[in-house]
């Protein structure tokens, strides 16, 4: 019985050997059944699949690590982890930044050194942005008790570099603004008034959503009148904030935006009033439900949906 299982054992890596070797083959066309032999892959496969993906053209590499984004997006059970972890340091900017993006809902604490590499040293803005933006949900991690404080510090510091540096391109400086907003240090705040007061469109967009992030509501009143910025992305990311700060002292402010004149910022503002709930939020979305536009009635259904979740219901509002 022991034989079989080590004739299986190699038996299904010979299989996966010849599967990277048709990888290599620009003329084999990929599948979505193929590419799931690179879930939950084990010692042995990892290690062939390390040797065999520098002799991948980058065009087939680019190929594959974005199917792999999307099928992770699509199917929460499959985990290609260690191929993302592979091709972080891929020379191809995009396999790069498909490789941080697929580890989205990643939260083990040994991504962090690897994200602070291509944070601070990577060449290409695109994935210094997506480093950044990745390191948010370790800031998260930290705001809820669930990361240590020296880890926390590590990201911490990187962050702060990236927004302080003058010299970095304003895109980095802003998703790393908005990664260290779930943060409650002094030194963020301080972060986002100035770049919100300062003259960078790209930073003031990110310190609305930073705000949102921080879940203090202190911010509420800025974000309520720039609720009625000429600029629709403003706009777009004060209603967004707004939800997820979860104020009901927002709800009455909303009300405008739902018939705002930008599509966009009016599903914002739908949702956030799922987000924020309540029976005012209920009673405002409730027309919207038989709305003659589609895009606004799916938006309305869930967030009503959303909104009467986030009652309690033991409270009198269960009964509006």
């Amino acid at each position: 019985m022991a034989g079989v299982g080590l004739d299986s054992h190699t038996g299904a890596n010979m299989e996966f050997v010849s599967y990277l070797d048709g990888l290599k083959d620009p003329a084999t066309q990929m599948s979505v059944t193929g590419l799931q032999q690179l879930d939950a892959l084990e010692s042995e496969q990892i290690e062939a699949f390390r040797s065999a993906w520098p002799d991948i053209n980058f065009e087939r590499r680019r190929q594959v690590m974005y199917q792999l984004v999307a099928l992770t997006e699509d199917n929460a059970d499959l985990n290609f982890d260690a191929v993302f972890f592979a091709v972080m340091e891929d020379g191809d900017a995009a396999v790069r930044s498909d490789a941080v993006r697929g580890l989205w809902e990643y939260e083990g604490h040994d991504l962090i050194p690897p994200l602070l590499r291509l944070l601070e040293r990577d060449e290409e803005a695109e994935v210094r942005e997506e480093a950044a933006l990745a390191l948010g949900r370790f800031v998260l991690l930290s705001a809820l008790g669930n990361l240590q404080e020296h880890q926390f510090q590590k990201v911490e510091q990187g962050l702060r570099r990236t927004i302080e540096d003058a010299l970095e391109v304003e895109e980095v400086r802003a998703r790393a603004l908005e990664a260290i907003g779930a943060s409650s240090r002094p030194w963020v705040r301080e972060a986002i008034e100035a770049a919100y007061g300062g003259e960078e469109v790209r930073l003031k967009i990110s310190a609305l959503h930073a705000m949102g992030r921080s879940c203090e509501p202190r911010w509420l009143p800025v974000l309520i009148d720039e609720l009625a910025n000429d600029d629709p992305e403003i706009r777009y990311e004060a209603a967004t904030a707004l939800g997820a700060l979860a104020d009901r002292k927002a709800v009455t402010h909303l009300d405008p935006v739902l018939q705002d004149s930008d599509p966009v910022v009016q599903e914002a503002a739908i949702l956030a009033l799922g987000q924020i709930g309540g029976s005012a939020a209920k009673v405002m979305l409730r027309p919207l439900l038989e709305d003659s536009s589609p895009r606004v009635k799916e938006a309305a259904t869930a967030s009503f949906a959303e909104a009467d979740f986030a009652i309690d219901p033991l409270s009198a509002e269960y009964r509006v």
